[in-house]
């Protein structure tokens, strides 16, 4: 770490690394613990309770590791994750294992005690996620192969093509360990005769073993998983935002550890000219991770490749941190003096390390979001982590108060409400409409493996439906959309009941259909009327607009199948007046394709208001819609301000 820190005896450093291990471990648990699962979690433990070869998203590995955990206590959000808390937090001693041949035991322990300092490795472990096992394994297959090259010893051998074959089962992304080790024999003269050692294609041939899995889901799926992942996923046209790559992982790196590893890319470069092979090895690892994501981050799924894939290629570099720190320091120490010298150097760790509770905490807020938000104010915390248990809760008041004696087929809108149902235990007879993320998330094809989705509803004919839509991460077009599809699978549709958190920002309503339909009978009839909510535009005030005097409040709403019973202006969230609701709209019905309405064509609404009975101010405005079923909405929340002489 810093250079005084560096010159600490080895107890002292053992003392100072075991200290923040011990803090970030302990974070890790207590966060572990308090957060709620989040989509890719429930996802994987929901892969769990239904054993394969591989999913279509990805093998085996991390479903099997939520599996194990959650078996020890079922519906326990830290159950799921213990296995990955303990391989993540074993990184360091990784670290330490995989330098210490090669860079001595001093250097050994600096390298594991800077691991923590990278805050996407110091951090891993606190979610249960694929890069959690695929970073160990990582790790592992760079360790055994260097002791392979360096010892030719069988064991050695072995344990690489053991640890590679369960990488492959881990996910797509370690491909590029064996690519990084083929590149090394390929380029760097004095390990070409390694490729005539027959333990080499021994250890390549075991190890392809553990693409059975991704090979067995790709033939039998018509090569969906491997579509998803290299064709689907990504746009393959430049962004320019991609060009923001290397910007982006340096704030993530931290800016000077980041810089830190560039120079140790040119150091470690320096030594494998000297044909040092454990240099141009860790090397080779690097940059083809490094390289790779940063070469394809314009044309690649943006979301994805500017965080956390490029992760494998920092692990490498902290081998050799330790030595590029010192070199790093000699080279300023004079022309800077040195305690400037020292201040930069010291800024590295402590800047990273600050990072690594940063990241732990940023996650962690999540299960804090009512007194965070007293602080912070609405719409800022993520709740992907928070609300599940209150959901879990309400749920089940639902089904004892609706359905007291024939439990429902329970139907969502997305995979993951749909995957937490089944982790809170209350129910297996789970169905999603899901169309969006779980496309974007290359799972649609795996509900449609499980039965899960909207072709089986239809086996599920007579059965009553408890259907749930998490509207907070719906827009109205949206949510239209999804309520025609469960009405047209439904004999009716009634909303009961609505569950508000955090002030709005996780928000679910509760339908329930007396039963299911066969949708390809023509002889049934759907739900009527389907309760669609309600869709409107404000023409006047815009958007943080003055107004003054007397003043005309304009536009217009509609409901399909229920129509709008009464239209209410709101300042301040007080009602201040009914508005005239039923002027001729023809534009409205011809442009938004209005079919149902009963109303129609009158869907306009108009009032004037005097707005010197207000004190000058600025003020909330927003409308109040009331369908013909007292259902109400609020609807075009906006600032005015009221200003007359």
């Amino acid at each position: 770490m810093a250079l005084k820190y560096l010159r600490k005896s080895k107890h002292s450093l053992l003392n100072i690394t075991f200290l923040a291990f011990l803090i970030i471990l302990l974070m890790k648990v207590f966060f572990a613990i308090n957060l709620d699962l989040y989509s890719d979690e429930v996802f994987y433990w929901q892969a769990s309770s239904y054993p394969a070869l591989a999913y279509s998203d990805l093998p085996f590995m991390t479903a099997v590791l939520a599996g194990i955990g959650s078996s020890l206590d079922p519906g326990n959000p830290f159950a799921v994750r213990i296995l990955f808390i303990l391989l993540g937090s074993s990184i360091p001693i990784l670290i330490y294992w995989l330098a210490l041949p090669i860079t001595g035991k001093r250097f050994a322990i600096e390298s594991a005690s800077l691991s923590l300092c990278l805050p996407l490795l110091g951090s891993l472990g606190l979610l249960a996620v694929p890069d959690v096992p695929l970073i160990f394994w990582g790790i592992l297959s760079i360790g055994f192969f260097e002791r392979a090259l360096r010892t030719n010893q069988t064991k050695f051998w072995l344990a690489t093509s053991v640890v590679v074959a369960l990488g492959f089962c881990t996910h797509y992304r370690f491909i590029l360990y064996p690519v990084s080790a083929i590149v090394f024999l390929l380029f760097f003269r004095p390990a070409r005769k390694q490729l005539m050692n027959p333990k080499l294609w021994t250890t390549i041939t075991i190890s392809s073993l553990g693409l059975i899995p991704i090979l067995w889901f790709n033939i039998t799926y018509n090569l969906d998983s491997a579509m998803f992942y290299f064709v689907e996923r990504h746009p393959w046209q430049f962004q320019p935002s991609g060009l923001l790559h290397i910007f982006k992982q340096a704030g993530v790196v931290s800016p000077p550890l980041y810089l830190m590893f560039l120079t140790t890319i040119y150091f470690m470069y320096n030594k494998a000219k000297l044909n040092e092979l454990p240099a141009a090895l860790l090397l080779s690892f690097c940059l083809t991770n490094l390289l790779v994501y940063s070469l394809l981050a314009p044309w690649a799924d943006a979301t994805s490749t500017s965080i956390h894939w490029a992760l494998s290629g920092y692990v490498p570099l902290l081998v050799f941190l330790p030595e590029s720190l010192r070199w790093v320091y000699e080279k300023i120490k004079k022309p800077l003096n040195q305690k400037y010298a020292n201040l930069i150097i010291s800024s590295v760790p402590v800047i990273g390390l600050s990072g690594t509770f940063l990241a732990l905490s940023g996650v962690g807020s999540q299960a804090f979001q009512t007194p965070l938000q007293k602080l912070v104010g609405n719409e800022i915390l993520s709740t992907k982590m928070a609300g599940w248990k209150e959901f879990a809760n309400h749920t089940q008041s639902v089904l004892d108060n609706e359905f007291p004696e024939n439990l429902p087929i329970i139907i969502t809108d997305n995979y993951y409400t749909a995957a937490q149902i089944e982790f809170s235990g209350l129910s297996k007879d789970v169905y999603t409409l899901d169309k969006d993320k779980a496309v974007r998330d290359g799972r649609i094809r795996q509900y449609q493996i499980w039965h899960k989705h909207e072709d089986d509803l239809d086996q599920n004919s007579y059965k009553p439906a408890l259907y749930i839509t998490e509207d907070n991460t719906l827009t109205v077009t949206d949510k239209h959309n999804v309520l025609s599809t469960i009405c047209h699978h439904s004999s009716d549709l009634n909303l009961i009941s609505e569950l508000n958190l955090f002030g709005g920002d996780k928000s679910y309503s509760y339908y329930a259909a007396t039963h299911l339909i066969n949708s390809k009978n023509p002889e049934t009839e759907t739900a009527f009327p389907c309760p669609f909510p309600a869709r409107a535009w404000i023409d006047s005030p815009q958007p943080n607009q003055e107004i003054s005097g007397s003043f005309s409040i304009n536009g217009w709403a509609y409901n399909e199948d229920v129509g709008i019973d009464r239209v209410q202006v709101l300042l301040n969230q007080e009602v201040i007046s009914e508005v005239n609701y039923g002027l001729p709209r023809h534009d409205v019905v011809s442009a938004m394709h209005v079919l149902s309405d009963p109303n129609i064509p009158n869907l306009g609404f108009a009032i004037e208001i005097d707005t010197t009975k207000f004190e000058n101010d600025l003020y909330e405005f927003e409308l109040k819609l009331v369908n013909n079923f007292g259902t109400a909405i609020r609807y075009g929340k906006r600032m005015v301000s009221i200003n007359n002489l």
